[in-house]
């Protein structure tokens, strides 16, 4: 009989729902910044499932909204609801002073895919900038308070990219251009930063595990992506 997934724990969550920076969080050596990380990790996917699980857009934007009072709920010191990844967020956000801008900017870019009317290629590059590189620009910040935000988040909306040309069918010359415009705008992201944008050696290609890791590694060796 399989065990059922403890839901307090959020590496574990983050292993299986998101691979690729679950396996580039692994090269950030300290473990409370690694999971640090990880739960920031674990904010966005829970962002990233509203409008997926949603049966149709208004309780998509609930969704989005009880996410939104969990941050006026850290803000304004008062106790956070019962949820493992609204907790360590709480905490996570008082201990390291995080940007509510920065977090309540992700939350307001999930709003598109309410929308089901397909992403143009200009509209493709907001979401990514706003989602994937927002992210990457406060994972690097955790990591290295000294780190260039352009540069991690550049690194992060190239992720992202590739995430939309493995599973959303962007395509064409353009979309290769923008990742690999966004691939070298990353050049020059701090050694300490670098974990968080790892990933994005891994887009836009699938491939086995084995040389997914071995791309990874690589990219973390020679420090670009």
């Amino acid at each position: 009989m399989s065990q059922e997934p403890d839901p307090n724990d959020l590496d574990g969550l983050i292993r299986r729902v998101d691979p690729d920076r679950w396996m580039s969080s692994r090269f950030i050596a300290d473990g409370a910044d690694r999971a640090d990380v990880i739960t920031l990790y674990a904010f966005d996917h829970e962002l990233a499932r509203a409008p997926k699980v949603a049966s149709n857009p208004l309780i998509g934007e609930i969704r989005l909204t009880w996410w939104r009072e969990v941050l006026d709920e850290v803000e304004a010191g008062k106790a956070v609801r019962q949820h493992p990844t609204a907790l360590a967020l709480a905490e996570l956000m008082s201990r390291q002073g995080l940007d509510r801008g920065a977090l309540e900017a992700l939350i307001d870019a999930r709003y598109r895919e309410l929308d089901a009317e397909p992403m143009t290629l200009d509209e493709a590059m907001v979401w990514a900038r706003e989602t994937g590189g927002g992210v990457a620009a406060i994972a690097a910040s955790l990591l290295d308070p000294a780190a260039e935000p352009k540069l991690a988040r550049a690194g992060g909306t190239a992720w992202a990219i590739g995430r939309l040309m493995r599973t959303a069918g962007l395509s064409g010359p353009e979309a290769m251009a923008a990742l690999k415009s966004e691939r070298l705008a990353a050049r020059g992201l701090s050694a300490a930063a670098f974990p968080a944008i790892a990933h994005a050696s891994l887009a836009p290609d699938g491939g086995s595990d084995l040389s997914r890791q071995g791309r990874l590694v690589w990219a973390v060796l020679r420090g670009r992506i």
